[in-house]
C-alpha cells in the first residue's frame, strides 16, 4: 500500500483560477490522511509561502507532517517549521548568476530559507503570475551584498517567453557545473545545488520516515517535478502536464489541475476506485 504522497503545488494541486485547493481535493486528502497516508507538498517555494495551502488541507502546524521546499533544498516539519534538511548554493555562485542575469532579458528570484527577493517584478508578466501565489520582497539593487551572510538556497530567472528561457541553460553553463538546473511553470529556469532535486528530497524524506520508495506516489506537472516522478514508486503527471514529461509518468490523470486531478490519484491508487 502507498504510504506517502508528494504533490506539487502550482498547476497540480492548486486551481489556476484562484490558486486554492478545491473541495474535491481537500476531501480526498483528508480521507487519505485518515487511512494513514502522509500527504506532503513538494514545491519550488519556501515553507512560509505554503502556510495558506497547509491550512486549507488541515496540515498547518501538524507534527509528523512535512514540506519538501525549494525543489528539495529544504525539508521542514510543519509543526514549528522545524528544519530537517537545508542545502543551498554559495554566495559567489549566486552573485555570478545575478550579474549574468543583467545581460539577459529576464527577472530574477533569490530564495533564502524564508524570503523570496525579486528583481524586475513588474516585467515579463511576473506580477500577474505571482498574484495569489506567494508573497515576495521587491528589490531594485544592482548587487546582492545584503545577502552575503544570509544563506541562499535557490535562484531562478523568469521570462514569459519559455523558448527564450530554455536557451539560457547553455549560456550559464560555465557557472552551473555544481548546480542542478530545471524548468517550471513554462516561464522559469531554476538553479539549485547539484544533487538537490524534488526526487532527492523525496528519497531523503522517505529515509527519515522509514518508508520504502516503492510505497510512494509523486504528482506533478512540469520539468522540476520530473525527478520525483521518476523516483517514486508511482509517478503521476496531471492531465495538463508539459507534454515532454508525460512519457516519463506511470499514470496520467484524466482530470487536470482545475478538475480534481489529485483526488483522482487518491481515489484510484489509495482506495482502488475505478475512475
Amino acid at each position: 500500500m502507498y504510504k506517502l504522497i508528494v504533490c506539487d503545488l502550482d498547476e497540480t494541486l492548486l486551481n489556476t483560477t484562484d490558486k486554492k485547493v478545491s473541495q474535491q481535493n481537500r476531501d480526498a486528502i483528508l480521507r487519505a490522511r485518515d487511512a494513514g497516508v502522509r500527504f506532503v507538498i513538494g514545491t519550488g517555494r519556501p515553507y512560509p509561502t505554503v502556510q495558506g495551502t497547509l491550512e486549507e488541507i488541515g496540515l498547518k502546524d501538524q507534527k509528523d507532517q512535512y514540506i519538501i521546499g525549494l525543489n528539495g533544498g529544504m525539508i521542514t516539519e510543519n509543526a514549528g517549521n522545524r528544519v530537517l534538511y537545508r542545502q543551498g548554493i554559495t554566495f559567489e555562485e549566486a552573485r555570478e548568476l545575478f550579474e549574468r542575469a543583467r545581460e539577459f532579458k529576464v527577472g530574477i528570484h533569490i530564495y533564502t530559507g524564508k524570503d523570496v527577493f525579486v528583481w524586475n517584478f513588474t516585467d515579463y508578466g511576473e506580477k500577474e503570475f505571482l498574484t495569489g501565489r506567494m508573497e515576495i520582497i521587491q528589490r531594485d539593487d544592482d548587487n546582492i551584498e545584503f545577502l552575503r551572510d544570509t544563506g541562499i538556497i535557490k535562484i531562478l530567472y523568469f521570462n514569459c517567453d519559455f523558448d527564450y528561457i530554455k536557451t539560457l541553460k547553455d549560456k550559464v553553463k560555465d557557472i552551473t557545473g555544481n548546480m542542478d538546473v530545471s524548468f517550471s511553470s513554462s516561464r522559469y529556469i531554476e538553479f539549485n545545488r547539484k544533487g538537490v532535486t524534488k526526487g532527492a528530497g523525496l528519497k531523503r524524506l522517505s529515509d527519515i520516515l522509514g518508508i520504502d520508495m516503492a510505497d510512494t506516489i509523486a504528482i506533478g506537472d512540469n520539468f522540476n517535478d520530473l525527478s520525483m516522478i521518476e523516483a517514486a514508486g508511482l509517478g503521476v503527471g496531471v492531465n495538463n502536464s508539459a507534454e515532454d514529461i508525460k512519457p516519463h509518468c506511470d499514470y496520467i490523470t484524466k482530470a487536470d489541475c482545475d478538475h480534481g486531478a489529485v483526488a483522482e490519484v487518491i481515489d484510484r491508487f489509495i482506495f482502488g476506485k475505478d475512475i
